[in-house]
């Protein structure tokens, strides 16, 4: 099949629908499939296109940006051309350009379109921002309209979100792609030294620095951490200070100067040497605070490098503690109970623990692309 996949960021962008693309348009690849990537030039110096393990990706030119947005002239214009050119139309929200994307394709292109549905956008306060919110979600209502059928990463997310609970009848519940190397216990003993975390209890955070992480909140729970175990150190690994359309580094700042010695600021870590981060940890948090989050890559990554999560109880990120029994799921922006969740963890860590291959067994990315392959070919024979 030739498949056609547009989305704002691509990588080397790093967020959870970033690296859930690349995986997924990588296996397709792998599996004889013809995939093209259409996205944002959104850094200069990116080439405009290029082949990444088999996936075609091709970069249109960016106007300007506008909060997380990008605003690029010609984009429908040359999805509507590529779209003719390819069998199938997988498109991933949100984005601005969504419900455009999912009417041409269905409607000019006459191409079987695929939603896949990774949050529902809440940016911070403000009334602009609050405008753009209910702009995008109008744009992916108008997609959830034309799409063929919509891909949600759990059913509990798709029962509670206020646009995917529109759809139930173009619902299909694929798991996301999870590929997560075993921890190298030398590079393991590594990262420990070279950010002092040796002799300390290691509590760890993967992603970006965004508003909906509630970093703020982890950061809080430090001292009720502290309290029962003083030893407590924390790794944040990811992108904090040149986060697209954020200012949580910025604003925080206080706080963190506050406890800085007993935080450790990673940076962006390549997802081959992940599983070593998750190795290091004794406990990984999950404190997201809304719907922008549904579900959490890393809690799975984590889980299959041997560490433990404590996440939020939000729909969608629940699912993965709830099902593997390696974690516990605590009330949303309450730095006490957070704090609670991960001196349960700590105090009962072996209790928590499951085999790799058994995480392994739920969370297959065979079973995943398989299941996309599936439902790709399904809609391509049914014209």
């Amino acid at each position: 099949m030739k498949i056609l996949i547009a989305l704002t960021y691509y990588r080397p962008h790093i967020s959870g629908l970033t690296i859930y693309v690349e995986r997924l348009a990588q296996a397709l690849a792998a599996r004889g499939h013809r995939v093209t990537v259409l996205t944002s030039h959104y850094l200069k110096d990116l080439p405009y296109r290029e082949e990444i393990e088999g996936v075609t990706v091709m970069r249109h030119p960016v106007a300007f940006r506008f909060s997380k947005g990008s605003i690029m002239p010609g984009f429908l214009s040359r999805a509507g051309a590529l779209m003719r050119a390819h069998d199938v139309i997988s498109v991933h929200l949100p984005q601005a350009e969504g419900g455009p994307l999912a009417l041409i394709g269905r409607v000019l292109a006459r191409k079987p379109v695929v939603l896949t549905y990774h949050c529902d956008l809440q940016l911070p306060p403000g009334l602009l921002n609050r405008a753009i919110d209910r702009a995008v979600f109008a744009s992916n209502w108008l997609a959830g309209r034309c799409a063929d059928r919509v891909v949600a990463y759990t059913d509990d997310y798709a029962r509670n979100s206020p646009l995917l609970s529109q759809f139930k009848n173009k619902i299909v519940v694929i798991y996301p792609p999870v590929i997560m190397p075993a921890p190298d216990p030398n590079a393991v003993a590594a990262l420990k030294q070279k950010y002092r975390a040796n002799g300390h209890t290691v509590v760890g955070f993967a992603a970006r620095f965004a508003e909906e992480k509630g970093v703020g909140y982890l950061i809080n729970a430090l001292p009720f951490v502290r309290e029962k175990i003083p030893n407590v150190k924390y790794l944040f690994a990811g992108e904090y200070q040149n986060v697209i359309g954020e200012n949580v580094w910025t604003r925080l700042q206080p706080l963190i100067e506050q406890y800085r010695a007993y935080l450790e600021f990673l940076g962006p870590v390549p997802n081959k040497e992940m599983g070593n981060f998750f190795g290091a940890c004794d406990v990984l948090t999950v404190p997201s605070i809304n719907s922008t989050e549904s579900f959490g890559l890393v809690q799975i990554e984590a889980m299959l490098s041997g560490c433990p999560v404590v996440a939020s109880n939000l729909p969608g990120v629940r699912e993965p503690a709830r099902v593997t029994k390696m974690g516990e799921i605590v009330p949303i922006q309450d730095a006490r109970a957070l704090a609670d969740g991960i001196v349960r963890v700590l105090q009962n860590r072996a209790a928590y623990l499951r085999p790799r291959a058994e995480i392994e067994a739920m969370f297959s990315l065979k079973r995943t692309v398989e299941s996309y392959e599936a439902l790709f070919e399904s809609l391509r024979r049914a014209g």
